[in-house]
């Protein structure tokens, strides 16, 4: 019992360490509370109906949401996998448009979901470390070491910024951006 108490404490701090990286998040956002609650809530249906389908591999795609337009990103072993993503995103309500960037896998590949990881990683904390970004609102993901930059940002700096961050980083094949800037 009481190792228990020893711990609420703790629990008590990482509840209020969530809410307020939401609260955070919701106020350097370039969108406005209920935009960020209805794009959170189609990307949730979207990553839902990939999880039930048995054609996707859910954990294959990530999915963001900005505005109503949704992002697919990653890879699919069949055509068909990326034919029903598209399909399925397109089906929720509230999606505007959907933007994909899926590529076929790739067997033998030499950059491999630890370099993604890490590359999409390194990215991350060059964007951090400019004060010009406000890095939260750009979502990074690394695809057979091509890095994906989407969400939406203050301005046309900010995106070039981003692109030449991400574009330094060692190893980076290419770099697509779908950012958008909210001006």
């Amino acid at each position: 019992m009481k190792t228990l108490i020893k711990f609420i404490p703790f629990f008590i701090l990482l509840l209020i360490a969530s809410g307020c990286g939401t609260i955070y998040s919701a106020a350097v956002d370039e969108r406005n509370v209920s935009t960020i609650a209805d794009d959170t809530t189609i990307k949730g249906a979207i990553v839902k109906k990939f999880i039930d389908d048995d054609q996707i591999k859910s954990l294959d795609i990530s999915t963001g949401c900005y505005r109503g337009h949704v992002y697919l990103v990653g890879e699919y072993d069949k055509a068909v996998q990326k034919e029903r993503a598209i399909k399925i995103a397109k089906s929720v309500e509230g999606v505007k448009s959907v933007t994909t960037y899926l590529l076929p896998k790739k067997k033998g590949d030499l950059c491999g979901t630890g370099d993604n990881l890490k590359m999409a990683g390194k990215v991350k904390v060059k964007l951090i470390e400019d004060k010009d970004i406000w890095s939260t609102n750009i979502d990074v993901k690394s695809v057979q070491c091509n890095v994906v930059l989407y969400g939406l940002v203050g301005s046309q700096n900010e995106i070039n910024k981003a692109i030449a961050h991400a574009k330094s980083v060692e190893g980076v094949r290419s770099v697509k951006s779908f950012l958008k800037s909210a001006n």
